[in-house]
C-alpha cells in the first residue's frame, strides 16, 4: 500500500504558477537531465571522493534507478534515505526522482526510535542507509526494525565495509546496466520528496513537497540570491537530508545547473578548508556553525575567497555574529526565516547584518514567487491590517502538499484555502517588510536543530526514578539554546544526568535531543491555569527574571 499524499492547495492555483513561468513544470530528473545535456562535463559534486561531473553523475543515477526498478520500486513508492552528505545521497535523490518515487531523506545520527516512526508512517517500501558512519550503523539498525515495518521490503546498505546480512549492497545496484532504462515522467505537481521537521510535535512532522514546489518555489529562493544568474557553487554545511538541505539536489543541481560542495560531517576546520580550496559562491549553514568557524579564523588569521552570500537559517542570528561573519567572509550575510512547513523570507544581498527594532527582528520582504506571507488573528485566523501583530501564515509556489499520514496536522496547520499556519508571531510594516516578534510553538532550537520537549519528556517519564518531568530550553552563547530536564524523583534515589541520557539512548533518542542540564525539584511549580510553569523553571535554571510575553528577539524558524 502506498501512503496517500494529497494536495491542499487548489489545483488551479498551482497551474497559475506554471502559466506565468514561476514554476518550470518539469520533474526534477528531467530538469537535471536538461542541465547535463547542456554542459556534459560541468562539475556536479565535490566531496571526499573528489570531483564528479554531470555526465558521470547521470550514469550513476541511471544505474541505481535500474537496480531499484528491478527490486520493484514503482512510481509513488516512498523510499527512506539515511546517508551523510556525499555523492551517494545525491545519486539516491535523482534515481528516485527518475523512477517517479518519493524520497524520504533523514539525517544520519537520528535514532532508531525516530527512524522507525518515519518509515512506518510513510509506509516506506525500502530504505538506503549507511553501513557505518561516525560510529552509527544505520543499515544494521534499520534491518533489525524491518519486522515491525510491514511495508518495508528492502534495506540497502551504502558505503565502505561489509553490508549486514539480509541487506542489499548499494555498490551492487550501482553496477547495474542502465542501457535499457527509461525514466518515468511524473506530473510536476506530484510528490517528489518528504521533508522531516521535528517542529513542536512529540513525533517528527513529515511534509510532502512536489517537484514544482522544490525546483520552482525553493528554486526561486536561491535564484533571488544569484545576482548574475551564473550556476552557483553551494557549500552545504547542513545535511542534504534536512529541510534546509533540500536546496541541494533539486535546486542547486536540477534547477540551476550548479555545483554541490559537500562534507560528510561538519567541523569548522573542514568547512574553512572547503571555502579556501573550492571558492563557493554560496555557503548555507546555521549561525552556530559560523560562530565556530569564526573562532578558528581568529587564531589563524586566514583570508578566505569572498562568496556571493553566506546564507544562515535555523536559529537566531545576532548582530554581532552577522557583523563578524560579514567581515571575515567579505560578503553579505543573509538572515533566512524559513521552515519545512512551507515558509521562506530572507534579508537579501543588500545588507550585512539583520536589522532590529523594539518590536522584533526584521526578516525581509516576502517574495510571492517563493511564498506570499500574511498576518492572521491568532484566534479567528482572519487577515490583519499592516502593522498589527498576529500569526504568520504563508502560501505560494513552495507551499507543500500536505502533512504525511497526519490529518490532525493538516487540520491544525493548514487553512481551508491552503495557507500554512507557522505558529510564529509577526507583523508586516507599511513597506511590506516582515518582522518576527515571537512564537506560539514550544520548541527548543539548539544550534539550528529542533528539539521537541514533549518528545523528550515522554521518554524520560518512563525512567524508573522519574515521577514527573518538564523539559525547557535555557539560553546558551554558543548553541543558542540547550535543553534542561526538570525532574521530580519518584523515590529516595535521585537520577543523574548521565543516567537519564543513557536511558534516552536505550529508547532510541539520538544524542542531539539529550538534556544538557538537570534540575531536581520536589514538585513542579504550576501556573494559575494548572499547567507546569515552564517560565518559572527556566528562571530557576538561569537565575534571570522570567521572559516577557513579547520577547524582543526570537530565533528564526526551523530550517530553510
Amino acid at each position: 500500500m502506498t501512503v496517500a499524499l494529497h494536495d491542499l492547495l487548489p489545483a488551479g492555483l498551482r497551474r497559475s504558477w506554471v502559466i506565468d513561468g514561476t514554476c518550470p513544470d518539469l520533474d526534477i530528473y528531467s530538469l537535471f537531465r536538461a542541465r547535463q545535456i547542456a554542459d556534459l562535463h560541468r562539475t556536479a559534486i565535490i566531496d571526499a571522493k573528489g570531483v564528479l561531473c554531470y555526465t558521470a553523475l547521470d550514469r550513476k543515477v541511471r544505474c541505481l534507478a535500474t537496480g531499484l526498478r528491478d527490486l520493484g520500486i514503482r512510481p509513488g513508492d516512498v523510499v527512506g534515505v539515511q546517508l551523510p552528505n556525499g555523492r551517494n545521497a545525491v545519486v539516491a535523490d535523482l534515481a528516485l526522482a527518475a523512477l517517479g518515487a518519493v524520497a524520504l531523506p533523514f539525517p544520519v545520527g537520528r535514532g532508531s526510535l525516530e527512524a522507525e516512526c518515519l518509515l512506518r508512517r510513510a509506509e516506506a517500501v525500502a530504505v538506503i542507509a549507511s553501513i557505518e558512519h561516525r560510529g552509527n550503523r544505520h543499515a544494521a539498525d534499520l534491518h533489525t526494525l524491518a519486522p515491525a515495518l510491514p511495508a518495508l521490503r528492502h534495506v540497502i546498505a551504502a558505503g565502505p565495509g561489509t553490508a549486514p546480512e539480509g541487506t542489499i549492497p548499494l555498490s551492487g545496484l550501482l553496477r547495474c546496466d542502465p542501457a535499457e532504462f527509461a525514466p518515468e515522467r511524473p506530473h510536476p505537481d506530484s510528490a517528489a520528496r518528504i521533508l522531516v521537521s521535528s517542529g513542536s510535535e512529540a513525533e517528527p512532522k513529515m511534509v510532502a513537497y512536489s517537484h514544482n514546489a522544490l525546483a520552482g518555489g525553493r528554486g526561486n529562493f536561491l535564484a533571488s540570491l544569484m545576482p548574475d544568474q551564473a550556476p552557483p557553487r553551494c557549500l552545504f554545511l547542513v545535511p542534504l537530508a534536512s529541510a534546509f538541505g533540500s536546496n541541494g539536489t533539486a535546486v542547486t543541481l536540477a534547477r540551476h545547473g550548479g555545483t554541490l560542495i559537500l562534507m560528510d560531517h561538519f567541523t569548522p576546520e573542514a568547512a574553512i578548508d572547503a571555502v579556501r580550496e573550492h571558492g563557493p559562491t554560496h555557503i548555507l549553514g546555521v549561525p552556530t556553525m559560523v560562530r565556530m568557524m569564526l573562532d578558528r579564523l581568529k587564531t589563524t588569521g586566514d583570508e578566505l575567497p569572498a562568496p556571493t552570500a553566506l546564507v544562515l537559517g535555523g536559529s537566531a542570528l545576532d548582530e554581532t555574529t552577522a557583523r563578524n561573519a560579514a567581515r571575515a567572509f567579505g560578503c553579505p550575510v543573509v538572515n533566512l526565516y524559513g521552515s519545512a512547513d512551507g515558509v521562506n523570507c530572507h534579508t537579501g544581498l543588500g545588507s550585512t547584518t539583520p536589522d532590529a527594532d523594539g518590536r522584533g527582528v526584521v526578516a525581509g520582504r516576502p517574495d510571492p514567487r517563493v511564498a506570499d506571507i500574511r498576518i492572521a488573528d491568532t484566534d479567528t485566523h482572519e487577515p490583519l491590517q499592516d502593522g498589527a501583530t498576529g500569526e504568520i501564515i504563508a502560501r505560494g509556489p513552495m507551499t507543500p502538499m500536505c502533512y504525511v499520514a497526519s490529518p490532525d496536522l493538516d487540520a491544525r496547520y493548514r487553512t481551508p484555502d491552503g495557507w500554512v499556519r507557522t505558529g510564529d508571531l509577526g507583523f508586516l510594516d507599511d513597506n511590506g517588510i516582515l518582522h518576527i516578534v515571537g512564537r506560539l510553538k514550544d520548541v527548543v532550537i539548539r544550534g539550528g536543530a529542533n528539539i521537541s520537549p514533549a518528545e523528550v519528556e515522554r521518554e524520560l517519564a518512563a525512567h524508573p526514578l522519574v515521577r514527573d518531568v518538564v523539559c525547557v530550553g535555557v539560553p546558551d552563547e554558543v548553541m543558542g539554546e540547550r535543553l534542561a530536564a526538570c525532574v521530580v524523583p519518584s523515590a529516595a534515589r535521585t537520577p543523574t544526568l548521565d543516567s537519564l541520557c543513557a536511558h534516552l539512548t536505550q529508547r532510541g533518542l539520538e544524542q542531539r535531543k539529550h538534556p544538557e542540564h538537570l534540575l531536581v525539584v520536589g514538585e513542579l511549580p504550576l501556573t494559575p491555569a494548572g499547567k507546569p510553569d515552564r517560565a518559572g523553571l527556566r528562571q530557576r535554571l538561569t537565575g534571570s527574571p522570567p521572559p516577557k510575553r513579547e520577547p524582543a528577539a526570537v530565533p528564526f524558524a526551523r530550517t530553510g
